[in-house]
């Protein structure tokens, strides 16, 4: 399978604007620039879209394995924090913290925490970063 997301962008790295778009359309165009990446201003930027990326990749992962071990979640809730932090060499993704809420019938919490491990480890996205990933989950 390969798919892909583009990006465009026009001025200088401040004065500068950006345009961030999937193949499927859930982004087209989509508006990001140095104020929406480091000042908080409106727009996405390219850690939130791998946050969000590397959330539902996890979860679904996590589904799978869940439905390998005979389990199904009524419901799951991932957040993955990123983190960008200046280097000596520039700036570098240095972490993603996953918090995972679910509601799985018939779970218990050390199994529980067994198939979320290893799904925090199998996960595509997770393979592709290499950032620290920490993982903090809990049946609910």
């Amino acid at each position: 399978m390969k798919t892909q997301g583009s990006a465009v962008w026009e001025g200088g790295i401040k004065d500068g604007k950006g345009a961030i778009s999937t193949k499927s359309g859930a982004l087209s165009a989509y508006p990001y620039g140095f104020a929406s990446r480091f000042e908080g201003k409106p727009g996405t930027n390219p850690e939130e879209l791998i946050g969000g990326a590397h959330a539902g990749c996890f979860t679904m992962a996590f589904s799978l394995i869940l439905g390998e071990a005979g389990l199904t979640a009524s419901h799951m809730e991932t957040v993955a924090e990123v983190t960008l932090d200046k280097q000596a060499d520039g700036f570098a993704i240095t972490a993603v913290h996953l918090t995972l809420r679910a509601t799985i019938p018939g779970a218990d919490d050390a199994k529980f925490q067994e198939l979320a491990a290893k799904a925090k480890a199998g996960c595509p996205v997770s393979k592709l970063l290499k950032a620290e990933i920490t993982l903090d989950a809990a049946l609910v």
